[in-house]
């Protein structure tokens, strides 16, 4: 019995030694470069222990890995990577060493990434500038009360984060970013409103750096593109979403946030950016004045929607989506169609549906801001408000254009003028649509999200602290 039992113990000391040894596989590399940052993902087959370091003369980054199985053949940066020169690799001992030669002095990090429904386990690297949270944007040089309305697009998703796959393999994070760049040059070509991105390759942000760069280029506007999945391929339509600090307003809406609320988790985000993650999440939400606006903007965005094709649901949705919490930006989630559907996904590959979403998307940010310029801006220059002795062709002639035009744009019947009533005269190139008519009466607006009453002085008014709200005509 004695003999058994130490011959036991030796071959359960021996597995364990076997087991302790087995080597971890190095399955694949991808390099994902942005303009701050260049991320390697290593996708191994089991966690694997690792050793970074940085070295110059020259400026290159080592990770060894322990008990490592080579890849046959390594992937190289693209020429247009700012940070990684190339990746060559070597067997020291035990280790397999990689090493990143860089085209400059960089910072790097390291962190692990545990299985989801896309990837294994991965060791994630990422390069980037120590001097990136002094960058400044250059601001647009424009004279004084004449700055532009500037709309911050987000294109969902990217890099490690495909987002949502469509059955014919439609990547989510190519087609959002595809329209995205389409509206922002739709934007670009309307006077007095400028567009920024947030990011413009295929490289994965972090939700919150999104809303920091929206913040950096003092957006007055942030729209994240997106496009819906779900468990039934036969659902479909558009949606817009809003922040919800109160719970989902649909089931579905809960699900749909809690998806991409995960991208971070499949993007690949440090621990050590716990501290900023969770910032955003718990940011104040007690912000109505910027809550007000998005639903204000989400709405009329909707109503552009119906133009384009079937809507999912008849009114703006909301749920607590990380990437919408940003207390002084008006805020809003577009979902351009279902690519789970196989008719959707279809569309949104197509060059001809996505201009018309670009087309009504860019319509209905015309009218947020033609309702709500923010002071300074130049559609707010472009206001004027009736005074005691003026006469229409008194106006239009200050304003080198017809009588009949300003008639037609701020719909008129008459050329009889009202005290203290605001309008809106054209630009050179530009026509703008009054939506708010002389004559209209002033009902109680309840939208299902806020309620709008008149106030004493008889002007139909929102009242934020993050938008500077026009007031709209007179109600008489």
């Amino acid at each position: 019995m004695l003999r058994f039992i130490s011959s036991y113990c030796l071959l359960l000391i021996f597995s364990l030694s076997a087991g302790a040894g087995e080597a971890v596989h190095l399955k694949n590399i991808r390099i994902w470069a942005a303009p701050d940052n260049t991320r390697v993902v290593f996708d191994v087959t089991s966690p694997v222990k690792h050793d970074l370091k940085l070295l110059s003369d020259p400026f290159r980054v080592v990770i060894d890995m322990e008990k490592t199985e080579p890849l046959a053949v390594l992937p190289q940066p693209v020429i247009r990577d700012g940070f990684v020169r190339g990746i060559r690799s070597g067997q020291h001992g035990d280790f397999l060493r990689i090493v990143l030669d860089l085209k400059k002095h960089a910072r790097a990090k390291s962190f692990l990434l545990k299985p989801n429904e896309h990837y294994g386990h991965r060791l994630v690297v990422d390069v980037y500038d120590g001097q990136q949270e002094q960058v400044v944007i250059k601001e647009e040089t424009t004279a004084p009360g004449r700055r532009d309305f500037v709309v911050a697009i987000d294109a969902g998703h990217g890099g490690e984060d495909p987002g949502a796959i469509g059955p014919r393999g439609t990547h989510e994070k190519a087609v959002v970013l595809q329209i995205a760049k389409k509206l922002a040059r739709s934007l670009e070509r309307e006077r007095g409103i400028r567009a920024v991105l947030t990011r413009t390759g295929d490289y994965y942000l972090p939700l919150r750096k999104r809303i920091e760069l929206a913040r950096r280029h003092k957006a007055d506007l942030f729209i994240s593109i997106h496009a819906d999945a779900f468990t039934n391929p036969r659902v479909h339509g558009s949606s817009v979403y809003v922040l919800s600090s109160r719970g989902a307003s649909s089931e579905h809406a809960r699900w749909l946030a809690e998806r991409e609320n995960a991208s971070d988790l499949i993007g690949g985000v440090s621990l050590d950016d716990k501290d900023n993650l969770l910032a955003s999440v718990l940011l104040d939400l007690s912000q109505t004045a910027s809550l007000e606006a998005s639903i204000d903007a989400a709405e009329r965005i909707l109503d552009g929607l119906k133009q384009v094709g079937k809507l999912h649901k008849p009114g703006v949705e909301s749920a607590g989506f990380a990437v919408l919490k940003s207390p002084d930006i008006p805020s809003l989630l577009v979902e351009t169609a279902f690519i789970s559907n196989p008719q959707e996904e279809k569309k949104l590959r197509s060059n001809d549906y996505q201009q018309k979403l670009v087309r009504a998307l860019t319509a209905s940010v015309k009218r947020y801001f033609v309702a709500n310029a923010p002071n300074g801006t130049f559609l707010a220059a472009r206001q004027h408000t009736f005074e005691r002795g003026d006469t229409l062709s008194r106006i239009a002639q200050h304003h080198r254009v017809s009588p009949h035009r300003l008639r037609v744009l701020n719909g008129f019947s008459d050329d009889s003028l009202v005290t203290s009533r605001v309008f809106v005269h054209p630009g050179n190139r530009q026509r703008w649509l009054m939506e708010n008519k002389p004559a209209m009466p002033c009902p109680t607006v309840n939208t299902g999200f806020r309620q709008r009453n008149r106030s004493g002085t008889g002007l139909l008014q929102v009242t934020t602290t993050s938008t500077a709200f026009t007031l709209v005509p007179a109600c008489l």
